[in-house]
């Protein structure tokens, strides 16, 4: 297979479009024209041209994978799994989130910290933010740290429970409709029980 013509992308800095007899485009590195000696007019055997294909779709992955990290914080699996949504290969998706991870551009032990104390600043407990890290894939080893990034809880929730009582605490159903909120924004029965207690006593003070 003959090279016809290469150019410089005009839409991709640092990218090359290699234009193949039969009209194939490649898009390419500038290393990978180094590496496989491309020139216009030249010759490759199907073994070069193979090699030359499978190195060029492994680089736009990367370069995917670069902009999808730029625009936003990814875990390694969160980053991976949208590559391969987006039609890469799970081997040239891996490759791309270890070579990002390897640059310090993906870092999942940050990553997860961040999480935690965006969603304890917006008033979530514990096992709602387990429950975020698992959904963005970031590794069970990992929570823990993640989660002494946690403001106490005792504070969120004596403030939410002041902002949400509609009432004092003599109704049953009113400690249900509170407890039930709550706990649903991942704090546990014991310490949504201790915040109601220390809100019925600072009432009846």
């Amino acid at each position: 297979m003959r090279i016809e013509e290469i150019k410089p992308s005009q839409r991709k800095k640092g990218r090359f479009l290699v234009k193949l007899e039969g009209g194939e485009i490649l898009r390419v590195t500038e290393e990978e024209l180094l590496r496989f000696g491309l020139r216009p007019g030249e010759e490759m055997d199907d073994g070069g041209l193979a090699a030359l294909r499978q190195s060029a779709k492994a680089s736009s992955v990367k370069a995917a994978a670069a902009g999808m990290i730029g625009r936003q914080a990814l875990s390694k699996a969160e980053l991976t799994r949208r590559l391969v949504r987006r039609g890469a290969e799970a081997s040239d998706a891996q490759a791309a989130a270890d070579w990002l991870e390897g640059i310090g551009a993906v870092d999942d032990p940050a990553y997860a910290a961040a999480l935690a104390r965006h969603y304890g600043q917006r008033g979530y407990g514990p096992a709602r933010v387990r429950q975020e890290l698992q959904r963005r894939g970031v590794s069970r080893e990992l929570w823990e740290e993640a989660l002494g990034e946690l403001p106490d809880s005792s504070g969120i929730l004596d403030a939410l429970i002041q902002k949400r009582c509609r009432g004092d605490l003599s109704d049953p159903r009113e400690i249900k409709r509170l407890s039930d909120g709550l706990m649903r924004r991942g704090f546990s029965w014991g310490e949504v029980k201790a915040a109601l207690s220390r809100y019925t006593e600072l009432q009846e003070e």
